[in-house]
C-alpha cells in the first residue's frame, strides 16, 4: 500500500485540519470533532446537515457553503459519524427555523442520525430527515436495508441547498426532499478496487483486465464482472440499466452526473460522459443539466458513476444551477 499519510490513527484529524486550512474563508470546525460548519450564520432558514464515513471527498464537507449544507459530520474511513456528533453539528446549525438531515441508506447512519434527531427534538430543534437510496445496483446489501445511497446525494443536497436559501419551509424541504429521491437513480462501475489505509489491501480483487458492475462507495460487491470493455460499452450499460428504472420517454428532461470515483482522471470522465450524451440522445431525452466531477469517492477506486435525475418540477433545474459558494461545487 502506498499512501501519502502519517498515522492511520489521525487520518481524519489530519485531513479535516488541512481542509479548513486550505478554505477558512468558506468552512470552520468544532474542536475535537468531525463536525465542518460553514462560517456565517443565514439567520431565519432553515439548515441543511449531512455527513457519513470519510473516504468519499469531497463529500461532505466540500459542500459546505453558502446556497448548500450548513454542517457537514465526518466519521472515521467508511464508518457512520457518532449521535454525539451529529448532534454537535445540528446545535451549531440550526438558525431557528430547523434542522433538514440528508442521510444516505446504511444502516449505520440512520441509526446514529435517528438517535441524534431524538436528542435534538428533547432541546426543542425542529428537525426532519430525507433519506437518500439512489443506488440502483443492489436492492439490498450486508450494509443496508434497501437501496444504498451514493452520488445521488450530491444533487439532493444541491437542489435542498437552493431551496432553503431561497426560504422554504422545513417541511416544504422535506416534501421536495423525498420526491427528489424518487426521481433520482445512481449505477457505477469499478476497474480497480479501493484500499482503506489502516486496512492496507484492497477490498475485493480485481484483475488487471477485469471490471466490476454495481459497487458500492465501500467497496462493496456489484452485480456483475467480466472483462473490461470500452468506455463506449460500459455507458451503454450503465444507461441501459438506469431506462429500465426511469422507463425513458421522448422528451423528458434530465440531469446527468458523471462522478469519479476517486482515481479516474478527467479526462476518461469526459470520454464516458461523451459516450452517455450519444446514448441519451438516440434515446431522444432532453439534458438540462451535466456535471463531469469526482465528487462522492470512494477513496483510490477507479471507475466511475452515472446519476441520472428526472427533472419533474420545473424548478429543479434551476435550483442546479443557482450560484453557492462551497469547496466542492463550482
Amino acid at each position: 500500500m502506498k499512501k501519502i499519510i502519517n498515522d492511520t490513527k489521525n487520518i481524519l484529524d489530519e485531513m479535516l485540519n488541512g481542509f479548513v486550512y486550505t478554505n477558512k474563508d468558506i468552512v470552520n470546525r468544532i474542536d475535537d470533532t468531525g463536525v465542518i460548519y460553514r462560517n456565517f450564520e443565514d439567520e431565519g432558514k432553515v439548515a441543511l446537515v449531512s455527513g457519513g464515513g470519510s473516504g468519499h471527498e469531497p463529500s461532505h464537507a466540500g459542500f459546505v457553503g453558502k446556497g448548500m449544507l450548513s454542517a457537514a459530520v465526518c466519521g472515521e474511513v467508511f464508518t457512520s459519524p457518532t449521535p454525539d456528533q451529529i448532534v454537535e453539528a445540528i446545535r451549531k446549525a440550526d438558525q431557528g427555523a430547523g434542522v433538514l438531515l440528508i442521510v444516505k441508506n446504511y444502516s449505520g447512519d440512520i441509526m446514529n442520525f435517528e438517535m441524534a434527531q431524538e436528542i435534538a427534538e428533547m432541546e426543542d430543534i425542529k428537525v426532519e430527515t430525507v433519506v437518500v437510496d439512489d443506488d440502483i445496483s443492489v436492492e439490498d446489501s450486508s450494509s443496508t436495508a434497501g437501496k444504498r445511497g451514493v452520488a445521488g446525494a450530491v444533487f439532493v443536497h444541491k437542489i435542498l441547498g437552493a431551496a432553503a436559501e431561497k426560504g422554504a419551509s422545513l417541511d416544504e424541504l422535506k416534501k421536495i426532499g423525498d420526491e427528489l429521491v424518487d426521481h433520482i437513480n445512481t449505477i457505477g462501475v469499478a476497474i480497480t478496487p479501493a484500499t482503506v489505509p489502516a486496512v492496507g489491501s484492497p477490498g475485493f480483487d480485481l484483475k488487471a483486465d477485469e471490471m466490476e458492475y454495481g459497487v458500492g462507495i465501500h467497496g462493496e460487491r456489484g452485480y456483475r464482472r467480466e472483462n473490461l470493455k470500452p468506455s463506449k460499452d460500459i455507458a451503454y450499460e450503465l444507461v441501459m440499466q438506469l431506462k429500465k428504472v426511469f422507463k425513458f420517454e421522448k422528451g423528458d428532461r434530465y440531469g446527468v452526473l458523471v462522478n469519479g470515483l476517486g482515481a479516474t482522471p478527467l479526462m476518461e470522465q469526459y470520454i464516458f460522459m461523451n459516450d452517455v450524451k450519444n446514448i441519451l440522445e438516440e434515446e431522444e431525452l432532453v439534458i438540462d443539466f451535466k456535471k463531469v466531477d469526482a465528487l462522492m469517492t470512494s477513496i483510490d477506486m477507479a471507475g466511475v458513476s452515472l446519476t441520472l435525475i428526472k427533472l419533474v418540477d420545473e424548478n429543479w433545474s434551476d435550483y442546479l444551477n443557482y450560484p453557492v459558494n462551497t469547496v466542492a461545487w463550482k
